[in-house]
């Protein structure tokens, strides 16, 4: 550590440096612990479906194509399947993601 001054006023102002600085890094340590906190606190993304229907635009909006849940080319008009729902989708005649094929994951071969 350097020296100190030997003179009062002097000794007083360094104190006083001194206690600010701690009160700053105390303030940062907190606010740091709080950001801490709050990403623990964050749950996990959901799970995405097993199996996603795309619906086309328009009036009664028919199904266009059955996805595998996660497939990157699903649209935003995708709704959750389930297993059956999908089969069913896919027998009717509701095409399969040439992506993520779910025919083949599903053991539905056209």
């Amino acid at each position: 550590m350097s020296e100190l001054p030997p003179d009062l006023p002097r000794l007083r102002t360094v104190v006083t440096y001194l206690r600010n600085e701690l009160g700053r890094a105390e303030q940062a340590l907190t606010s740091a612990e709080e950001r801490e906190a709050q990403a623990a606190r964050r749950l996990p993304p959901p799970e995405p479906p097993a199996w996603l229907i795309e619906r086309s635009i328009g009036a009664g909006r028919p199904a266009v194509r059955v996805h595998v849940g996660g497939c990157w080319d699903a649209g935003k008009r995708s709704a959750a399947l389930g297993v059956e729902q999908a089969r069913r989708a896919l027998a009717e005649g509701v095409p399969a993601c040439p992506q993520c094929r779910p025919d083949t994951a599903l053991g539905v071969l056209e």
